[in-house]
């Protein structure tokens, strides 16, 4: 059996003939610079001039922010608006470290200027029940867990990112915080997010009220703000 060379079709675009017919199989060859320079500038050409029917409006940079802002806002009062701050959240992630804490061992501290009313973090950790989370309180005390890290999200949910969360759970209370925690649905599920409810500046820590229920064994507060409630609980 006998195979025939395809024969070579002429290019003008500048690029070379490959005489196996594919350019990885003939390995690695200098382009010529007027050779390269012709590519490059049919290239250029061809970007410059776009097909009539395909030419569209390029407002640029700032034209497309304000047109997403546009979008956005008209979004907003048909939509959940819940959904969108959250896609937010998804796409510009705030820059957070945790490290030692004055107030409590670790805590989480902004690592960029956070403006006020902007998601901060998402809670993040397992759905569980009140009676899971009862069983596994007193599995953490025998564990020798000193702290458990469960949220209350309604009456039958609870969020425990003790062994399963993320940077969340490092943030500590304060009776003065600069952040809030919102309770928002999400696709018929219930999310915990924390909000800045001011300016946050560089290497400032995060923190947020925790609304212990009050309890007769009381839990020192240690957040040194001057309106101190004394205890968490």
């Amino acid at each position: 059996t006998s195979f025939s060379t395809p024969k070579k079709k002429k290019r003008d675009d500048g690029m070379r003939e490959h005489v196996t017919g594919c350019a990885r199989s003939e390995g690695y060859y200098k382009i010529d610079k007027k050779d390269k320079l012709k590519y490059l500038n049919n290239s250029r050409a061809f970007a410059e001039e776009p097909p009539a029917d395909t030419q569209v409006r390029n407002p640029g940079v700032p034209g497309r922010r304000s047109e997403q802002r546009r979008l956005l806002s008209s979004f907003t009062g048909s939509c959940d608006s819940d959904l969108l701050k959250f896609n937010q959240l998804k796409f510009r992630k705030k820059k957070l470290k945790f490290c030692k804490s004055h107030i409590h061992d670790w805590g989480l501290f902004a690592m960029e200027p956070i403006a006020a009313d902007e998601m901060v973090i998402e809670y993040v950790g397992q759905n569980i029940r009140q009676v899971i989370a009862d069983m596994r309180e007193k599995r953490y005390e025998d564990e020798g867990i000193g702290s458990s890290y469960m949220f209350r999200v309604d009456h039958d949910t609870i969020i425990d990112a003790t062994k399963c969360g993320n940077f969340a759970r490092f943030i500590n209370h304060s009776c003065n915080p600069n952040c809030y925690a919102k309770v928002i649905t999400v696709e018929s599920q219930k999310k915990i997010v924390i909000y800045s409810k001011q300016h946050i500046n560089v290497n400032e820590e995060i923190t947020y009220d925790y609304k212990f229920p009050i309890e007769d064994v009381k839990i020192p507060c240690l957040c040194g703000s001057e309106n101190c409630r004394g205890t968490l609980n």
